[in-house]
């Protein structure tokens, strides 16, 4: 934690105990060159309750054993997203067939879908084990939701879902411009927004119902 920050704390902290109220504050800090963010985040790091001292709220902390499951979700989730597009563009492929598509290609194609499924029946399964121990360990314990690599993991997450969909969008306006839209090709720019829009607004949905009840 910097100096200033540390200050912040202190001060937010002593005028707290003092009895002076969080508007106050706020106004106070402001009026010292804080940001609204900076004055919102150290006065929300202490709860409402009545008690004669400042209560902190449980701080964001960083546990081995919770990287290891969520690393291991983040990754089977990636594995299963990317497989199952995998899996969906062979399909596509297959019942849309290109003849310009070079024959090593074709006889490829089974060996991919093999590989997607196989890669799907592992480690979606996976996913969905973790997802459910970590769902009801934070039912439990609704103080589990701070995890650092959590949070990390779930806007990196994010990151790159809206990465891929804004590159999907990208390359759907640039062939529609061109004049090469196919059947074929809509139907993977419609299978890879289904799959990336759906982790963005899985995980997004997830922090905003957090923040609604912190």
């Amino acid at each position: 934690m910097a100096a200033g920050t540390q200050d912040l704390d202190v001060f937010v902290r002593e005028a707290l105990a003092a009895g002076a109220s969080k508007e106050s504050i706020g106004t106070a800090l402001a009026g010292a060159g804080w940001t609204p963010e900076q004055a919102r985040d150290a006065l929300d790091a202490y709860a409402d309750v009545e008690f004669p001292l400042p209560v902190p709220r449980p701080r964001p902390y960083l546990s081995p054993r919770e990287a290891f499951l969520y690393l291991v979700l983040f990754a089977t989730l990636y594995l299963s997203a990317y497989q199952l597009g995998s899996l969906l563009f062979d399909l596509i492929n297959r019942f849309l067939p290109d003849a310009a598509d070079p024959a090593y290609a074709v006889r490829n194609a089974a060996h991919s879908m093999r590989w997607s499924v196989a890669s799907l029946v592992i480690a979606f399964p996976v996913f969905l084990f973790v997802a459910r121990h970590l769902g009801q360990d934070m039912a439990r314990n609704p103080a589990r939701r701070l995890s650092a690599v959590r949070r990390w993991l779930t806007y990196l997450t994010l990151f790159l879902a809206a990465t891929i969909l804004i590159g999907d969008l990208i390359t759907l306006v640039y062939n529609l411009l061109g004049g090469e839209l196919s059947l074929r090709f809509v139907l993977k720019v419609l299978v890879v927004g289904a799959i990336a829009g759906a982790i963005f607004g899985y995980y997004l949905r997830d922090l905003r119902r957090e923040e609604a009840e912190s």
